[in-house]
């Protein structure tokens, strides 16, 4: 329940049930127990109750889970199927492009220098601050309170950096506004549009050679 939440979208007690393929009695109370532990908020529409990860940095320690075990557990030897390689290919880290998609829009970001990502967190160049507001992104809107503006995530799949924070989700949010993305049902998966292969080759030079094909 917790990885279909990671898609950043807030889901019923009834879809997480059937996604996790649990009763809905067993879910509503392991939900319950996860909204009480703070990994999960809640709110109420109408006769449903709506769960989402309560913050970025719950979402930032479950990937970093999800990195930990993918580098430090022994490979065991299983079949990819077809979900798993959409997945690995492009998917949503709760608020940000993740996958194979997310390191290559990263990849070019760092190459034309407009962002520097370390271990240590990462930063906007002015030559950046100049390429984001162009592509769209309103940088004096940076979200209020202690969000990060921007940082390095250890991508789990890659092993290797994607963008999160502020400037990670206005990536995305820009990308989804403009179809170059569309969502998967009931995935994280995301899909790049035949404009979106066009967009981000002629803005930022990422050819997507690797695109899962179903």
């Amino acid at each position: 329940m917790l990885a279909a939440l990671m898609s950043g979208q807030a889901l019923t007690s009834s879809e997480l049930a059937t996604l996790a393929h649990i009763s809905r009695p067993t879910a509503s109370g392991h939900l319950g127990k996860l909204v009480a532990a703070r990994l999960l908020t809640v709110s109420q529409k109408r006769r449903n109750r709506y769960y989402r990860i309560a913050s970025p940095l719950v979402a930032k320690m479950l990937e970093s889970i999800k990195a930990v075990a993918a580098i430090e557990t022994p490979a065991r030897h299983r079949p990819h199927s077809a979900q798993d390689d959409a997945l690995r290919f492009a998917r949503t880290c709760y608020d940000h492009l993740a996958g194979g998609l997310g390191v290559a829009i990263a990849d070019a970001l760092v190459a034309r220098r407009f962002i520097v990502l370390t271990d240590e967190g990462g930063a906007v160049t002015a030559a950046g601050a100049r390429f984001l507001t162009k592509f769209g992104i309103d940088l004096a809107r940076k979200s209020a309170g202690r969000r990060i503006f921007c940082r390095a995530c250890l991508d789990w799949s890659e092993r290797r950096y994607h963008v999160a924070g502020f400037i990670g989700a206005e990536i995305w949010r820009r990308c989804f506004e403009l179809g170059w993305i569309t969502r998967q049902r009931d995935s994280r998966a995301v899909r790049v549009t035949t404009t979106g292969r066009r967009g981000l080759r002629d803005t930022l030079g990422v050819k997507l050679n690797f695109e899962h094909r179903s």
